[in-house]
């Protein structure tokens, strides 16, 4: 998310002005077990969403895809009626982007147009519809065969919510627990460096770790932690098939600086959580966004198990490191930034880990923006990321090149998606929330499907190929570049125990060719060259493999 923005305990466990965290003893945990609250004295549930591997999501913000009505802001019966272009159900082709599932940016009551500030999290925000809407568009998603999650933003609340309303009006509220509150000012700062944590309210301090708007809740609270895991479940009921979990880093503090991040109390919240979604729905996926480096990132899919082997924290989470190592080796033209992060997720993820890769999303300037709207490095981006393991996630008008709107806040990065060339764009029949992106009239829907040669095309074309290609969906990835090499050329292989795949791709703007590669093969079938008729080529040992700027190849390689 990030938009610019206490643990309340018994009085006997002040200190310094500020109640301590309390820690999870054997007492604590036989309380949840005692209230039924959570999963801590059952044994640990297995997941079983093996579909994720591989699977392609396309995240959407519903304010900006599409309006059923002219109030010009998109809503969730708009997003149903364009189901059929994300996916319209008919593997055997068709026009549409052909994804697996639909991750939808906040829903919920909201006093924001990015919804990231909670008010309900049992309402839909009025703007989009409501309840029965939401249920429609699991249903009709289901129907063609894709999941639906939903943004959780569970690390905080909007200031506006009835929870912090009651919270505020002093020490003795039925709701004081639910925020962090301090009777002094402990000065935190920001852990990256930003401002302020802590905001006066009615003579104390509560602690908000993105703004003062976005109080953070108390999940050291057993009650905050099964209001948690009962919101899971009431969406769960109503269709939903996981959450993306905003800020998952910040959920329980241990101090200031660091301890506002990563902390051990943090991992055992997820842990708990993660385990009842497992208990309820063993299909689900939750995924993590935790903004930071790869070790870090990798500590969030926590300890493997026999009943976890992938682990027990979150399934999912996404690749930070990956997004902005493919941005920079497409300008710097070096294929070792991402071969470096390729190795790092190799050597520090569980070994049967679903990584999240992503080019840009909804917190960063769009991908055509940052890449001069080039086209030819906007595909091989998209090569690149529908070829690596996991569940790649695409930001919608990705597909289309879409580059930001006017301004420089987060609104020009969540445009209206531009449908066709008409003044309105197909849009809405109303002003749009927020103008379109520069260069509708060419950038749109309809003219991108209306070419085989289309940004468009090339995404749904590799997608298609991910699909029916079980090496690509599910295998292993074995580096073949060495990270610490220069030149331009990425090559991996994609291997189950029936397939293996070769991937090799220029990040360079000239014509290049790989150092000899060592892997056996008695020969190569073509499934998909972006240009040129280029073919591995040399002998066992020692293959070789040449492509033009930018260019793609993928082949099956022949045992």
């Amino acid at each position: 998310m990030r938009i610019p923005a206490v643990r309340w305990l018994s009085p006997s466990r002040k200190l310094g002005g500020m109640r301590q965290r309390t820690v999870r003893t054997l007492s604590s945990l036989l309380l949840v077990s005692a209230l039924g609250l959570g999963q801590a004295a059952q044994a640990e549930s297995p997941w079983n969403n093996e579909w994720v591997r591989g699977a392609v999501f396309y995240e959407v913000f519903v304010r900006s895809f599409q309006d059923s009505g002219a109030d010009g802001i998109g809503d969730l019966s708009g997003l149903i009626s364009r189901l059929d272009y994300v996916n319209d159900g008919n593997p055997a082709g068709g026009n549409d982007l052909g994804v697996d599932a639909l991750w939808l940016m906040p829903v919920f009551d909201s006093p924001s147009y990015h919804g990231y500030d909670t008010v309900d999290y049992r309402a839909i925000e009025p703007d989009y519809g409501n309840d029965n809407d939401l249920r429609r568009l699991c249903d009709e998603a289901h129907r063609r065969g894709m999941k639906v999650i939903l943004d959780l933003v569970l690390n905080h609340t909007s200031s506006q919510n009835p929870w912090f309303i009651d919270s505020s009006t002093g020490p003795t509220s039925p709701k004081r627990d639910w925020y962090v509150w301090s009777n002094t000012n402990p000065g935190w700062q920001q852990p990256w460096g930003g401002g302020t944590t802590w905001y006066a309210k009615s003579g104390s301090f509560y602690y908000g770790v993105f703004w003062s708007g976005m109080p953070d809740l108390n999940f050291d609270n057993q009650a905050v932690r099964a209001e948690a895991r009962s919101i899971a479940d009431y969406w769960i009921e109503r269709g939903v098939d996981g959450f993306r979990l905003d800020a998952a880093r910040y959920m329980i503090e241990s101090g200031s600086g660091a301890g506002q991040q990563d902390t051990n109390a943090t991992h055992d919240f997820w842990r708990e959580f993660a385990d009842h979604v497992r208990s309820v729905k063993p299909d689900a996926v939750l995924v993590g966004e935790n903004w930071s480096d790869t070790r870090t990132i990798a500590s969030y899919y926590g300890e493997t198990s026999n009943e976890n082997p992938c682990g027990d924290e979150l399934p999912l989470n996404f690749n930070f490191p990956l997004s902005f190592a493919v941005i920079q080796a497409l300008k710097s033209n070096q294929a070792a930034p991402v071969a470096k992060v390729l190795s790092e997720v190799a050597a520090l993820y569980p070994a049967c880990a679903i990584d999240a890769p992503f080019l840009t999303n909804h917190d960063q300037v769009r991908l055509a923006s940052q890449l001069n709207r080039s086209s030819s490095k906007q595909r091989a981006a998209a090569s690149l990321l529908l070829t690596l393991p996991g569940a790649p996630f695409l930001y919608y008008g990705e597909e289309l090149g879409l580059p930001n709107g006017s301004g420089s806040g987060d609104e020009a990065k969540r445009t209206p998606m531009p449908w066709d060339a008409r003044k309105r764009s197909g849009f809405t029949t109303g002003t749009p929330w927020y103008p379109y992106a520069p260069g509708k009239k060419t950038v749109n829907v309809e003219r991108a499907r209306a070419s085989n040669s289309s940004l468009f095309a090339h995404y749904r074309t590799l997608i298609a190929l991910r699909q029916r290609t079980e090496a690509l969906r599910r295998g292993d990835l074995q580096l073949l570049t060495n990270p610490n090499a220069g030149g331009s050329m990425l090559a991996f292989l994609r291997s189950t125990g029936s397939e293996t795949v070769l991937v090799v791709q220029n990040l360079g703007s000239g014509f290049a060719t790989t150092p000899a590669m060592d892997f056996p093969a008695s020969g190569f079938t073509k499934l998909f060259p972006s240009s040129g008729p280029a073919t591995p080529n040399g002998r066992p040992g020692a293959w070789q493999v040449s492509l033009p700027s930018y260019g793609t190849g993928v082949w099956r390689v022949q045992p």
